[in-house]
């Protein structure tokens, strides 16, 4: 079998293809180009599932980025372990037994059993401070590329401050690592174009650079692999469009008493606890989470009614 390398890019579309992506045209026009059915709901935990599984989330789990986890009373969001996911992996079947694989910055690259991983793991100190870091497996290759690539950019990943230095970062990073330990199937996943696209919208000046920045990367990254018998798939999670308005589910369930706060020096905060019904909400899709059959028929009639 040759390689297959999958690059994520996040947020890319057919209709962003053009003038502004020559290497990703490439690779179209030596192989093949096809719409990809993304998955409900469209946000990278759940996508990132179904694209390795082969199964839609009320088979393999991954529901959301997060979700509400009864035993703790507690919402938990962008959880790193590959075991909550309940479905068998690509690699896992019996065709794919002995193969060796490669997650960089794909989710749940955390208690897994790809054979290398690198995702983002910030270090919290005593005092409060959060510093940037990632988590390697093997240990080892942490420092072999932070000695090479310097530190991971953790505050140009997430934020406000979100740039292609990160995706730049990661793009370099995973060129070292397909050098020196090549993969069977190495994922790679480029976030570049989810960060305009969120702050400015799907059209205007910006995306023109973006897309040109994100080109880049993977022209490196096929570069690094052209000599190594290698598939290469770019595929994506989900497309970005424009939304101008919200849907005030919680504030619907809280003035109609399903909903139940907490306050503390920062203000009020959601009882989970305690509420008979609240949203979690996900981009476009929210989960209602009910502790009584009585209380989802009220909370469905609540929401019935409540505009959008």
């Amino acid at each position: 079998m040759s390689r297959v390398l999958v690059l994520c890019c996040v947020g890319l579309t057919p209709e962003l293809l053009g003038e502004h992506t020559p290497h990703i045209n490439a690779l179209a026009q030596l192989g093949f180009q096809a719409p990809l059915t993304s998955s409900v709901p469209a946000v990278t935990c759940t996508a990132q599932t179904s694209m390795l599984t082969g199964v839609e989330p009320n088979q393999h789990g991954i529901v959301g980025n997060g979700w509400y986890f009864r035993e703790l009373g507690e919402v938990w969001l962008w959880r790193q372990s590959q075991q909550l996911v309940q479905s068998p992996h690509l690699w896992q079947t019996d065709e794919f037994k002995n193969r060796s694989v490669h997650k960089h910055f794909w989710w749940y690259a955390m208690n897994t059993d790809a054979n290398i991983s690198v995702t983002p793991r910030p270090a919290y100190h005593a005092d409060g401070a959060k510093s940037p870091d990632i988590y390697s497996w093997p240990p080892e290759i942490k420092q072999q590329l932070i000695q090479k690539h310097g530190e991971f950019p953790l505050f140009k990943f997430w934020g406000p401050l979100s740039s292609i230095v990160s995706t730049d970062w990661i793009a370099d990073s995973f060129c070292t690592l397909w050098k020196t330990n090549p993969s069977d199937l190495g994922l790679c996943y480029l976030p570049h174009l989810d960060y305009d696209l969120q702050r400015f919208g799907p059209t205007g000046d910006h995306i023109s650079k973006n897309l040109e920045e994100l080109d880049a990367c993977v022209g490196r990254i096929v570069n690094s692999a052209k000599d190594t018998d290698t598939n290469i798939l770019i595929v994506s999670e989900y497309g970005i469009e424009e939304a101008h308005d919200g849907i005030p589910i919680n504030k619907a369930l809280r003035e109609n008493g399903l909903l139940s706060i907490t306050s503390n020096a920062t203000g009020e905060l959601l009882d989970t606890g305690q509420s008979a019904a609240f949203a979690v909400c996900d981009h476009q899709l929210a989960h209602v989470y009910c502790k009584t059959s009585d209380d989802a028929a009220r909370a469905f009639e609540i929401l019935s009614k409540t505009t959008g």
